[in-house]
């Protein structure tokens, strides 16, 4: 079956970096649509960052210039290098390519 695991997570301090990861099994990362989604408490689920088959990315405003998507072909794992981060970007990040990940909590405090 389709899985998806996030890796990466943790507690950062504000202007630090993090990069997370996704490895999919059961599913060509590199033939689908594959996006970075994040949670943060008492809010609704919102993307962060988008990859295309083509190789195509989008960014939501909040997180362009800081936030970078890509994705390995040959391990089938997807990416999310987060720099310059900020307390605002404290969520639960997920990953999604037709199914869900479990989840990664980043937390930005000092």
């Amino acid at each position: 079956q389709v899985q998806l695991v996030e890796s990466g997570g943790g507690l950062v301090q504000p202007g630090g970096s993090l990069r997370l990861s996704c490895k999919a099994s059961g599913i060509t990362l590199s033939l689908n649509i594959m996006g970075w989604y994040r949670q943060a408490p008492g809010k609704e689920r919102e993307l962060v960052a988008v990859i295309t088959n083509s190789g195509d990315t989008n960014y939501a405003d909040s997180v362009k210039g800081r936030f970078t998507i890509s994705r390995d072909n040959a391990k089938n794992m997807g990416y999310l290098q987060m720099n310059s981060l900020k307390p605002e970007d404290t969520a639960v990040y997920y990953c999604y390519a037709r199914v869900w990940g479990q989840g990664t909590q980043v937390t930005v405090s000092s």
